[in-house]
């Protein structure tokens, strides 16, 4: 059990979502960074989907009510527990009565608080996230509030000592551009339908993350992008990672709370495999589009499958190696 103390708003219950049901206008939801909630699933042994607690909002504060074993993944920020120091992307074991804080990070926009079995709230359309604009997932539907009791699962042995090299350290080897985001993106199937210019421009300049922004979408500014001629489309389906262009010619990236149908013209989709850099950039950063074949879109989910394969290998070696030191099946301290 879990007792939120300290909380602000945007905080909420996340899973990998709920696909499968945009045809009844049911979007999926889902954690931002995908990528951070399977590394902390991993490293306390969870299925991959199991539900986690999301921050967008700092700073945060539980209290531990039964032994937990425990990971906060995809931020770089000032972690205590009962005032002591622990690091990101590690698993510790808190007692009952320990409180966790989480303060603002230094890198990353959205931590992810892990614990061992994931957080219990009911399945709702065969997922656990908080669907906002449904109000429903998660608890009630909403955001956490200080008060809230969370349903986690015992830790039967104290795991602690190991953790994981961030992904960005190891995934983030193309040449970059200090302080500006590079995101792979496919070209849209409404892109001829945008003049030279834009198109040159859409590629070449950076745009910025507007305060504007949220789950549902990215708004990005910039010098507005135009159409050969105006247009009205037919509505058509949404995914996470779409760029679509309103008439105010300023993109906007559909992101995890995305509508499940639209009708602005696309210019491009942000491939699956850097959406996650995509959820934790802050708003003000400064992203460029790197144009990306269908093909090396697709390549592009080897390394991090390879990265997540090994870290599987490590903590499966870290076990053995505690049980046959300590004897016992849940694992020891190292």
């Amino acid at each position: 059990m879990i007792t939120i103390l300290e909380t602000a708003p945007l905080n909420t219950i996340q899973d990998l979502g709920r696909p499968g049901y945009r045809n009844l206008g049911v979007g999926s939801s889902g954690v931002m960074d995908p990528l951070a909630l399977k590394v902390g699933n991993i490293l306390l042994g969870n299925e991959p989907g199991d539900a986690c607690i999301e921050l967008q909002t700092y700073p945060f504060v539980i209290r531990f009510e039964t032994p937990t074993s425990f990971a906060v993944t995809g931020i770089d920020a000032p972690l205590t527990l009962d005032g002591k120091p622990v690091l990101a992307w590690s698993v510790e074991t808190a007692a009952p009565g320990q409180v966790l804080q989480v303060g603002i990070p230094k890198k990353g926009a959205r931590g992810y608080v892990c614990v061992s079995g994931g957080i219990d709230v009911p399945v709702v359309l065969g997922s656990r996230s908080t669907q906002l604009r449904g109000s429903f997932g998660g608890v009630e539907g909403r955001f956490l509030e200080a008060g809230d009791e969370l349903v986690t699962q015992p830790a039967t042995g104290h795991l602690s000592g190991y953790g994981a090299v961030p992904p960005a350290r190891i995934l983030d080897t193309r040449p970059c551009e200090e302080k500006t985001v590079l995101l792979r993106a496919i070209l849209g199937t409404d892109y001829a339908r945008f003049t030279e210019e834009s198109r040159e421009r859409f590629w070449n300049h950076p745009w910025r993350i507007t305060p504007q922004s949220n789950r549902v979408g990215y708004r990005l500014s910039g010098a507005p992008l135009t159409l050969h001629d105006r247009i009205e489309l037919r509505s058509y389906g949404i995914i996470p990672g779409i760029v679509q262009v309103p008439p105010a010619g300023e993109p906007i990236v559909q992101l995890a709370d995305a509508n499940t149908a639209g009708g602005y013209p696309r210019i491009a989709t942000v491939i699956e495999a850097d959406l996650w850099r995509l959820g934790q950039a802050r708003i003000g950063t400064a992203i460029r589009f790197v144009e990306c074949s269908h093909e090396a879109g697709v390549e592009a989910e080897q390394p991090i499958s390879h990265y997540l394969d090994d870290l599987r290998l490590m903590v499966a070696h870290y076990r053995a190696s505690c049980q046959s030191r300590n004897g016992v099946k849940s694992g020891g301290k190292a």
